[in-house]
C-alpha cells in the first residue's frame, strides 16, 4: 500500500470508526483498568476517551520500563551551559526520585484529586516534580518560571494548590533570577493560601525558608516513605496549563490522564519517528506545553531518553550549543521553535558551527509554536540536508494537529505549511457565518468533534467558559482561533490568529492583559496593544497610549516607567519594549479600538478603513505614527 494510501485509510478510519481507531492504539498503554466505553458521547459536546478505564501515567513513565528490564537505560540527559553541568539518570533511579518525592508530597498532606503548582528552572528536578504529582493522582500546574508574581498568584488562586514545588532560584546567562521571593509574593498577593511549599536548593543561590510552611527538597525526600503509583480513572485531570485568554483572566486547559497516554505514544511513533531507547529532544520548556508533552511525558512513556537543557540556541557559549548536543548524546529527532532557528542563523548565516559538529545521526528537525516563515525552513534544510517539519498544534490540543508523518507516510514539504491534518483532527475552513470555503479560500480554522484522545475535555471548573470560548461559534466544531485554508494537495497553511493574543517567541501572551497593566499607570487615559512583526521573535507587543490630562512626565519619563511596569506584572517573557504616544486611539462608533486595523498599519499589510469608523482622520494620525515609529 502506498504511503498517501495507508494515511488516507487511517484518516477514514479515525473519522468514521473512532472507537475502533483508538482502542488499537490503546494497546500502547498498560491499563489496570480497561475501558467501559472508548468514546463517551453521553454528554455532547463535552466527549470523554476512555470512560471507565483506569491506569497511572507515571508508572507508564517509569515503572514499566524499569518491570520490563529497562531500568539501566537512561531516561533524562541534563545538559546545562549556564552552570557547567551534565548529568544522566537512568530509569531506575528516575523512579527511586519519584517514588521519595512522592512520599514526601503524601507526607506534606497532598492525595489523589489535590492541585500542587510547580514553579521551577529546566532542571531535572522539575520533571521529577510532575511524574510525583502523576505518581500520586495529584493534578499538576507549571507556571513559566519567567513569569511575575502577580500572574502566578492568579494562578494560585485558580487552582488552589495544596502544595507549592519551587526551586531557589532560575540561572540565566548572565544573571540569576531568585525564585523565592517571587513566591512569597504570589502567596502574599494570592486569597488562597497553599499548605506548605518544597523549596529544592540551588548551590548557586540558597533561598530563605519559612518555619513550618518552607521545607527542604533534599530533606524532606530523605525522610520520606517512597510512595506507589496510585490509579486513577482515565477521564480523571492529570495536569493544568494556564494559557492566555482574549481578557486578563488565564484560562485553565485540562489534560486528562488517559487519553493523553495514548495520543502521546501514536505521535512519538508516528510523528516524531522514535523508536523506546532512541535520544529525543525538545528544546523547549517545562512552562510550556511542549515540554509537558515532549520534555516530559511523551518520550518517557515511549522509553525513550528525553534531553533537559537549561541554556539558550545563542550565547551559552555561541551558536553552535544545539549542534554540540545533537553530537554528543545521538539525537535523533530535534524539536525547537522557529525563534531559536531565527536566532542561530542570524549568528551563523553560513552555518560555520554546524560543520564542526557531526550531526549524522540526527534523521529530522521538528518545527512549532508560531508560524516558521519559509525562509527559516529553507535555510534550516540546505544547512541540515534532512526533513525540516513545521507543524501545527495548541496547548489546547496537547500534540500535533497538522504534521509530516515522518515516522510512517512521510509526504514531500511545502516551506510555510504544517502538511495535512493528523488523523483524528477533522479540519476545515469555514466563514465568518461557519459555512464552508472552496478550497484555497481563507477562513476561520476548526475542526469537527469530537476532538481526538489527548486534546483538552474542559477548562479547569469552568465548562461554560471551555463552551463559549471553543465551541460556540460553530456548532458541532472547535475553534483554534487561528485563520488560514487548504490547498488542492490537502496540505492546511495557518496564517495568522483572529484574536488579539499575540505569539512573543513561542509565548502566547494576551494584549488585553498588557494593556490592562498599561492602563494602571496614572499618567495613561487611554491605552491598546498589538502584535507587531519581528524577525527574530515572530511578534513583539507595540504599546498604544494616550496620555491623561494631568500627566507631567516626559513622553520618555512615561515610556520607561511602562516598560518596567509590564516587566513587574508580567513577566521579562512579554519583551515589551516599545511604547508610543498619541493623542487618540481610532475607534468604532460604538467605541471599538481598532486593533486589528493598526496591526495591519504598522506591519505594512493592505488595509480597508472600517466602514463603522467613528473619524477617519484619527486613524490617518495613527498610520503617520506607526509609519517613523
Amino acid at each position: 500500500m502506498s504511503e498517501l494510501a495507508n494515511y488516507q485509510q487511517w484518516v477514514t478510519q479515525a473519522t468514521e470508526e473512532p472507537e475502533h481507531y483508538w482502542r488499537n492504539a490503546a494497546e500502547a498503554i498498560s491499563w489496570d483498568r480497561q475501558a467501559d466505553t472508548i468514546l463517551d458521547d453521553a454528554d455532547k459536546p463535552f466527549y470523554r476517551w476512555f470512560a471507565g478505564a483506569e491506569l497511572n501515567t507515571c508508572f507508564n513513565a517509569v515503572d514499566r520500563h524499569v518491570i520490563d528490564g529497562y531500568g539501566e537505560q537512561d531516561a533524562i540527559i541534563y545538559d546545562s551551559p549556564v552552570t557547567g553541568t551534565k548529568q544522566k539518570i537512568t530509569y531506575l533511579q528516575l523512579q527511586q526520585q519519584v517514588a521519595s518525592l512522592a512520599g514526601a508530597m503524601a507526607s506534606a498532606g497532598v492525595t489523589k484529586g489535590d492541585r500542587v503548582v510547580i514553579y521551577m528552572p529546566m532542571i531535572p528536578q522539575t520533571l521529577v516534580a510532575m511524574l510525583a504529582c502523576a505518581r500520586l493522582g495529584a493534578i499538576h500546574s507549571v507556571v513559566f518560571g519567567g513569569f511575575a508574581a502577580p500572574e502566578l498568584a492568579t494562578r494560585i488562586d485558580d487552582a488552589k494548590p495544596k502544595l507549592v514545588l519551587s526551586a531557589s532560584c532560575g540561572i540565566e546567562p548572565n544573571r540569576l533570577i531568585p525564585y523565592k521571593p517571587l513566591l512569597d509574593e504570589a502567596i502574599e498577593l494570592s486569597t488562597h493560601k497553599p499548605d506548605h511549599t518544597i523549596i529544592y536548593q540551588r548551590q548557586q543561590l540558597e533561598a530563605e525558608l519559612q518555619v513550618e510552611r518552607d521545607l527542604d527538597w533534599l530533606t524532606a525526600c530523605e525522610q520520606a516513605q517512597p510512595h506507589d503509583c496510585v490509579s486513577v480513572k482515565a477521564t480523571d485531570p492529570l495536569y493544568i496549563l494556564y494559557t492566555s485568554g482574549t481578557t486578563g483572566q488565564p484560562k485553565g486547559v485540562v489534560r486528562d490522564n488517559g487519553g493523553h497516554a495514548v495520543a502521546l505514544a501514536w505521535s512519538m511513533k508516528h510523528i516524531y519517528n522514535v523508536n523506546p531507547g532512541d535520544v529525543f529532544w525538545a528544546a523547549s520548556d517545562v512552562g510550556w506545553v511542549v515540554g509537558h508533552s515532549y520534555i516530559c511525558y511523551g518520550p518517557l512513556i515511549n522509553r525513550c531518553t528525553t534531553i533537559v537543557f537549561e541554556g539558550k540556541p545563542i550565547g551559552t557559549p555561541d551558536a553552535g550549543t544545539f549542534w554540540r548536543i545533537i553530537s554528543e548524546y545521538q539525537v535523533k529527532s530535534f524539536f525547537t521553535a522557529p525563534t531559536a532557528f531565527r536566532a542561530i542563523r542570524g549568528c551563523d548565516p553560513d552555518g560555520d558551527f554546524i560543520k564542526q559538529y557531526d550531526i549524522s545521526c540526527l534523521s529530522a528537525l521538528y518545527l512549532a509554536g508560531e508560524r516558521c516563515d519559509p525562509a527559516t525552513l529553507t535555510w534550516a534544510q540546505e544547512q541540515l540536508q534532512i526533513p525540516v517539519v513545521d507543524h501545527w498544534w495548541q496547548t489546547e490540543t496537547g500534540w500535533p494537529m497538522a504534521a509530516n508523518l515522518i515516522g510512517a507516510c512521510p509526504v514531500p514539504i511545502k516551506a510555510g505549511s504544517p502538511a495535512r491534518a493528523v488523523p483524528g483532527f477533522n479540519i476545515e475552513i469555514v466563514d465568518s457565518a461557519g459555512e464552508p470555503v472552496v478550497k484555497g479560500e481563507s477562513g476561520m480554522i476548526v475542526v469537527k468533534l469530537p476532538l481526538p484522545p489527548g486534546t483538552l475535555p474542559t477548562l479547569w471548573q469552568n465548562n461554560q467558559r471551555y463552551y463559549d470560548a471553543y465551541l460556540s461559534q460553530v456548532e458541532g466544531y472547535y475553534l483554534t482561533g487561528d485563520a488560514g485554508y487548504i490547498d488542492s494537495d490537502d496540505y492546511l497553511w495557518v496564517m495568522n490568529r483572529i484574536d488579539d493574543v499575540i505569539n512573543v517567541a513561542g509565548h502566547r501572551l494576551s494584549t488585553g492583559r498588557i494593556e490592562e497593566v498599561l492602563s494602571e499607570h496614572a499618567s495613561i487615559a487611554e491605552a491598546a496593544v498589538i502584535g507587531v512583526n519581528d524577525e527574530l521573535k515572530g511578534e513583539l507587543p507595540l504599546g498604544l497610549v494616550v496620555l491623561s490630562s494631568d500627566n507631567e512626565l516626559s513622553q520618555d519619563e512615561v515610556s520607561k516607567e511602562l516598560i518596567a511596569l509590564v516587566r513587574e506584572h508580567i513577566g521579562a517573557v512579554a519583551a515589551f519594549k516599545h511604547v508610543v504616544v498619541v493623542d487618540k486611539l481610532p475607534k468604532t462608533r460604538s467605541g471599538k479600538i481598532l486593533r486589528a486595523t493598526m496591526k495591519k498599519i504598522a506591519n505594512g499589510d493592505t488595509y480597508k478603513v472600517p466602514a463603522t469608523i467613528e473619524d477617519e482622520t484619527v486613524l490617518a494620525q495613527i498610520a503617520d505614527v506607526l509609519a517613523t515609529a
